[in-house]
């Protein structure tokens, strides 16, 4: 066993500076956290509660287990657009029976559930996770169908919802549907395509199309009930497996419906079914980062916090120093590791990455990425020794490595870095953020300066006198839109990750996601394609 030491110091002036601003930015969090939870608002709540309906989060909290933990996935989605923080929709990981379940609730408290393109989104990326972790899927609908005004946004494409439910179904991952309200038009088709359909009396309405528009396409008048209640589809269509009496019936029968699965995990257990916890308080990651993304930070300080025992066996640690590789245990589960040390990184860094990806796809070992990355060096000297190609080398083993990959953007996430540390083009099965962090092509005043230095060159190339006021101008707006623009909850809200997380929880989110993805086999690639020595 190697035990990581550790050099933190929490009377230290730096600790308390990055604490202040981490603090600031998890104030930051918790505001548009309250904004999602609170759905439509205080209003449309009580209306809600009135009817005798329970909110999205309430039926969650019955569905799962009691005293288990819930992974809300994209929390704040639509953070910063025209639409409600949360999007209308909740979804996450929650353990059913002893299952882990992929679980999608919409909020009809928010424009009555309505599909807008950021629940679209989220719905589809929850999908995605279902089928990639072969994790079944429970749906808890009550919509209005979609957002009219964003019809053109969503039609089309939201047709792969009810196309990625057929494959669940096809790749032998159960589906369950309960139905709390309407289901209307596409929205029908969620539990028309889902295994298991469970509808409430009196409360159920699923239908292609209302009563109005019966009315209009066909002449015909009919009433909710007769047209798609759900005694009706219960007793007539078949489209609902089981009746329900009220909702926490409906949740029960949900509940029925995924311990008679049989459900099997097909990855392998945790090697220790009892881990240490780490020897390091998780309260200190509040002030390890850097308040400042320049100032970079030692990895294994975060590494000592999360990993089981604080044990870490560091992989080639003089080569490539700015890249920290090794192996660990969390929550009981075989890891590798990759952690940007120093932010840039270079030729070396790039092929001890390559070989220990190789390495880790091996011996059927997922591998967790810590981001904290300026991205690859740049410059005359580091062009002529390889760095594109060596680059390439590190972003090919990412790109075909099989097993399952889980990221967390500690700081900073830019250029190519980005992708050579698993980013979110590159398909981690998890990908969280601290509430610090930042993610673009480069930093803001980078960009901002290479801006600045086209712009002077095509003046002088006019020959024109260059506008130094104007040109100051333009840096501070760049800047300024970047560095929002880059921003943890920004990214977050446009669903470039699964959610901005508390760094004292990187721990417990990890170990969640690591058993989720053992539901599926865990095994490494057989070949990478062509590596560009």
């Amino acid at each position: 066993m190697t035990i990581l030491d550790s050099s933190v110091d929490p009377s230290a002036p730096s600790y308390a500076a990055n604490r202040a601003a981490l603090l600031e930015r998890l104030a930051e969090l918790d505001a548009a956290l309250d904004q999602a939870r609170a759905g439509g608002g205080e209003k449309y709540v009580t209306r809600h509660h009135a009817r005798g309906k329970l909110l999205p989060r309430e039926r969650i909290e019955l569905l799962v287990d009691a005293d288990s933990p819930f992974l809300e996935l994209s929390p704040v989605a639509a953070y910063g657009s025209d639409f409600p923080v949360g999007a209308s929709v909740v979804t996450g990981i929650g353990v059913v029976e002893g299952v882990e379940c992929l679980i999608v609730a919409n909020d009809p408290t928010v424009r009555g559930g309505a599909v807008n393109p950021w629940s679209l989104a989220k719905t589809r990326r929850a999908g995605e996770i279902a089928l990639t972790n072969r994790l079944p899927m429970v749906n808890l609908v009550e919509s209005a169908g979609a957002d009219l005004p964003t019809q053109a946004e969503i039609f089309i494409p939201g047709g792969r919802v009810f196309r990625d439910l057929t494959r669940l179904s096809a790749a032998g991952i159960p589906t369950v549907s309960v139905v709390f309200g309407n289901a209307t038009a596409g929205g029908a088709y969620v539990p028309g395509m889902s295994d298991h359909v469970i509808m409430i009396r009196d409360r159920s309405q699923v239908y292609l199309a209302g009563p109005p528009l019966v009315k209009m396409a066909t002449g015909e008048i009919t009433d909710d009930e007769s047209l798609g209640g759900a005694a009706m589809h219960a007793g007539t269509s078949g489209l609902a497996d089981y009746l329900a009496a009220d909702e926490r019936d409906g949740i029960r029968l949900a509940r029925q419906c995924v311990r008679r699965l049989n459900w099997r995990k097909q990855g392998p257990s945790p090697r220790t079914v009892a881990p240490q916890p780490p020897k390091y308080d998780p309260e200190e990651l509040l002030g390890i980062t850097s308040a400042d993304l320049k100032v970079p930070f030692d990895p294994r300080e975060v590494l000592a916090r999360i990993l089981d025992g604080s044990d870490f066996d560091e992989f080639k640690p003089a080569y490539g120093d700015a890249l920290v590789t090794g192996w660990g245990e969390l929550h009981g589960y075989p890891v590798g590791v990759l952690a940007n040390a120093r932010g840039v990184l270079f030729s070396a860094e790039a092929q001890k990455a390559a070989q220990f990806i190789q390495l880790a796809n091996a011996s059927d070992t997922p591998l967790i990425f810590l981001q904290n990355t300026t991205g690859y060096m740049v410059g005359t000297e580091y062009e002529q020794r390889g760095i594109i190609k060596h680059g390439a080398l590190m972003i090919n083993a990412v790109s075909n490595s099989t097993v399952p990959h889980l990221t967390v953007n500690l700081g900073a996430s830019y250029g190519a870095g980005n992708y050579g540390m698993c980013g979110r083009a590159y398909e981690p099965r998890f990908l969280f953020t601290w509430p610090n962090a930042k993610s673009a092509v480069m930093g803001p005043a980078q960009l901002a300066g290479v801006l600045s230095i086209v712009a002077r060159q095509a003046a002088a190339a006019r020959g024109r006198d260059y506008d130094e006021e104007s040109d100051a101008a333009m840096r501070m707006m760049v800047e300024q839109q970047i560095e929002s623009q880059s921003g943890a909850l920004f990214l977050s809200g446009r669903l470039y990750d699964d959610g901005v997380i508390d760094p004292r929880d990187t721990r417990t989110v990890l170990g969640l996601c690591l058993s989720a993805i053992h539901n599926g086999p865990v095994k490494g690639a057989d070949g990478y394609g062509i590596f560009r020595m």
